[in-house]
């Protein structure tokens, strides 16, 4: 009983002192007080900006705020009651994206994605900081123009873009205003004299023509000349984007008597008596580009195409004959003269051969000095007569030529070949067939 009693006198003390613990009095040791909680420190930051695609990007959201921090554990001992976190700032809004830029000459950059907005901070104790919207990417870079098939070029390459002889380069009737003829005699007046000059053909013509200097003759859709195109001592003329047909005598084209800085570009000529493209009597500073050469019927017994130099014996000629040759075709029954050159520096490169009735396609002939580079022969036969109408003197050098289904003579003769002084980008042989059929004649 005794032992009872005091048991129950026991609890009821610890009873005692508990309440005074609970009402903060100070009965005995007091338990240490414990430290108020902390609320939510930080304030969540906004998205960063999200740099642009070409569309502005979409802002970062708003970052929401962090959650209210919980209030300190009711402590043991009467700590004192924790004070609430502080709310978190929501996130600044993401500013969008900036225009990405387009690329260079070709198809444009793609359009760059914008920033995805910025999260904002998370609920925590003092709300972590949102994180920043991710960068957005740029517009790509837009690829270059892949090279040319044939398109009309602003100016010549080779020799004909050359300054020399007081002339700088081939202008033609450069920026002046077009002006349209619809006949041969109209042609023939606008062509006359000195006076740049501009003039579409428009229509089927028929007629020979004699061009004067600084004109340029272009020719409309389905332009058409049948007869002889002449430019006889004049200077910076351009004939292009023309079809010209043979008359009853003479060359489609004749450039002479020490005419200098002639384009012709674009064309298609066929069917000359003569001729069809011949540069002589000590004409200079010339570039052929993208034209086509052929006849239209397997007969008759002058289809010979391309002659630079008339004459053994036309000594005046040495030191002049500087023509440029590059992707041309050679086409069908062609025979002859794909060119055979005499005393001029010629380079032939880029071109195509396809004429299999040929006897020989490019011709040394006296004192020649002729550079052929990564052109195709495709089936042909001699695709380099170095033998047949050479002298001593000549020379000629060829570099990565593709020979397909070609027999016959292909060696150099000689090792001096003269140095291009102008820039020009060679294409690959295996690729010219394609590229010169997709790209030669009126565009």
């Amino acid at each position: 009983m005794n032992g009872s009693f005091t048991r129950i006198r026991g609890y009821a003390f610890a009873f005692l002192v508990s309440l005074a613990v609970g009402c903060g009095q100070p009965v005995g040791q007091v338990a240490a007080p414990v430290d108020a909680g902390t609320g939510g420190s930080s304030v969540g930051t906004g998205g960063a900006v999200g740099t642009g695609g070409s569309a502005p990007a979409t802002g970062g959201t708003v970052g929401s705020g962090g959650a209210t921090g919980t209030g300190g554990v009711f402590a043991s001992g009467g700590g004192a009651t924790g004070t609430g976190g502080a709310v978190a700032s929501g996130g600044a809004i993401g500013s969008g994206g900036a225009i990405g830029t387009g690329g260079a000459t070709g198809t444009g950059g793609a359009t760059g994605t914008g920033g995805t907005g910025g999260r904002g901070g998370a609920a925590a104790t003092g709300g972590r900081a949102g994180t920043g919207g991710a960068v957005g990417s740029g517009g790509a870079l837009g690829t270059g123009g892949a090279p040319g098939t044939g398109g009309a070029a602003a100016g010549p390459i080779g020799w004909a873009s050359v300054n020399a002889v007081n002339q700088n380069g081939t202008t033609g009737g450069g920026t002046t205003a077009p002006m349209t003829v619809t006949s041969a005699s109209a042609l023939t007046t606008a062509a006359a004299g000195t006076a740049a000059r501009v003039i579409i053909v428009s229509g089927s013509l028929s007629g020979n023509v004699s061009i004067g200097s600084n004109k340029t003759i272009r020719g409309a859709a389905g332009a058409s000349l049948q007869g002889t195109l002449t430019i006889d001592a004049q200077v910076n003329v351009i004939i292009q984007n023309l079809k010209v047909v043979g008359g009853s005598g003479g060359d489609g084209i004749t450039i002479n008597s020490g005419s200098h800085h002639v384009w012709v570009d674009h064309c298609d000529i066929s069917d000359s008596p003569d001729g069809n493209l011949d540069i002589t009597e000590a004409a200079d500073y010339v570039t052929v580009s993208w034209s086509k050469f052929y006849y239209s019927t397997n007969s008759g017994n002058h289809r010979f195409s391309n002659l630079v130099g008339a004459d053994d014996a036309a000594t005046g000629d040495a030191g002049h004959l500087k023509v440029t040759y590059h992707n041309n075709w050679w086409a069908q029954n062609v025979v002859e003269r794909q060119p055979r050159v005499r005393f001029g520096q010629v380079h032939v490169f880029n071109n195509l051969y396809t004429s299999t009735v040929a006897n020989y396609c490019v011709g040394v002939g006296v004192n020649a000095n002729i550079l052929t580079e990564n052109n195709a022969f495709i089936g042909v036969s001699d695709p380099i007569d170095s033998t047949g109408y050479s002298n001593a003197a000549s020379i000629v050098v060829s570099r990565g030529n593709l020979y397909a289904g070609a027999s016959g003579m292909t060696a150099d003769k000689g090792t001096n070949v003269f140095a291009p002084p102008y820039p020009y980008t060679l294409q690959a042989a295996s690729a010219v067939q394609a590229a010169v059929m997709a790209g030669v004649g009126p565009k």
